[in-house]
């Protein structure tokens, strides 16, 4: 296997289809935050031109990315506890993280699609993260390539994996698409689900057809605060964190670190049973500061202060639960009061390759702390 860097895709999405076909969809001009809308400029094909500008000037943190692209899904399959969706798109560069540092992958040559995966729970609809994901192509049954492919984050898609593949000219090809158990502690309904891998198979026939639906354009509010809206992908569920007046018990309060948004609640005991042995938990809840996309793959601790001694400091743990969806957790001795002082901090930020847009995001994040 030939191990390749990738790029990563700043997943604009405008053509997505419905599972199973090449349709087109989606809005092409929504973005959230003080940027709420754009003129769209002409399209251009990837065959003249698969590059993106340069990443725009602006602020720190979540901005604009410079441009929207069309995608497309070929199909979706199940295996297992899952679910796996297909999409493809122009190659494009894509910032990697080692720790809080990051690393900029340009297209290499010879690159020709980018393929994007969302694995999901069937039953929920949840977004699986904290997992690994590969990917093997062939044609004819013969191997193009194979990679253990990163996992992303971007403006469209939010949560994903990702890479830049090449391929062997035009022709039908067949993309296996296997993940690893999920990492994270599982509780509820998850308790004792996605232990246990699989693989799924989607085809898809790449010609000029295909190419020409690929198209970008650019946007006028490049750079500016704010992100693409989430692209709607049929029966593809978005990897968003629940409203905080969904979260179940007593949200304490917001804390901000790196651009991330930490929702922290407490759940009584009364309802904890499935996270404690007795004892309130308290769950944090990370996501971007536009769309409420979920941040998996970082190392979080809390502590609890009252009139300046520490009733609690430890490690929160991944968890992916029903109701809470993908957080971080831990049991607590006693149920955090008002006027308690919850300060969080991250050990290490998501580790998760990023589309343009984040790449300047959830790097360098101090600790936050809450008067609950």
């Amino acid at each position: 296997m030939n191990r390749r860097r990738f790029l990563h895709s700043a997943t604009g999405a405008a053509a997505v289809g419905l599972a199973g076909c090449l349709g087109d969809g989606g809005d092409a001009t929504d973005t959230a935050g003080p940027a709420t809308g754009s003129t769209p400029q002409p399209t251009r094909s990837p065959a003249d031109d698969s590059t993106v500008t340069s990443t725009p000037d602006g602020p720190g943190g979540v901005y604009v990315q410079s441009f929207r692209e069309a995608m497309v899904m070929p199909g979706t399959a199940r295996a297992g506890d899952y679910r796996f969706a297909l999409m493809v798109a122009v190659p494009h560069r894509f910032w990697t993280v080692n720790l809080d540092e990051r690393s900029v992958t340009e297209i290499e040559e010879g690159d020709d699609v980018h393929l994007m995966a969302t694995v999901w729970d069937p039953e929920t609809q949840t977004v699986l993260p904290d997992s690994n994901l590969s990917v093997e192509i062939t044609r004819d049954g013969d191997l193009v390539t194979q990679e253990v492919i990163y996992r992303m984050l971007s403006q469209r898609m939010g949560f994903h994996y990702g890479a830049n593949f090449p391929l062997d000219g035009d022709g039908t090809y067949a993309a296996r698409l296997s993940v690893g158990g999920v990492s994270a502690r599982t509780t509820g309904a998850f308790e004792g689900r996605f232990d246990d891998g699989a693989t799924a198979a989607v085809e898809f026939e790449w010609g000029k057809r295909l190419r020409e639906r690929l198209t970008t354009e650019q946007l006028d509010q490049a750079g500016q605060r704010g992100a693409l809206r989430p692209m709607e992908m049929g029966d593809v569920p978005q990897p968003r964190a629940p409203e905080p007046a969904a979260l179940p018990g007593r949200v304490l309060g917001t804390g901000r670190s790196g651009d991330a948004k930490l929702v922290t609640t407490q759940v009584p005991a009364a309802d904890a049973g499935r996270f404690t042995d007795g004892g309130p938990y308290l769950a944090v809840s990370a996501r971007t500061p536009f769309n409420r996309l979920v941040l998996p793959a970082m190392a979080l601790s809390a502590s609890v202060a009252r009139d300046g001694e520490t009733g609690f400091e430890g490690p929160l743990e991944p968890t992916l639960d029903p109701e809470l969806g993908h957080h971080y957790g831990a049991a607590l001795p006693e149920p955090v009061q008002s006027g308690d002082e919850v300060t969080l901090r991250v050990g290490t930020p998501p580790q998760l390759a990023r589309h343009e847009g984040y790449e300047r995001a959830f790097l360098r994040m101090e600790p936050a702390t809450i008067t609950a």
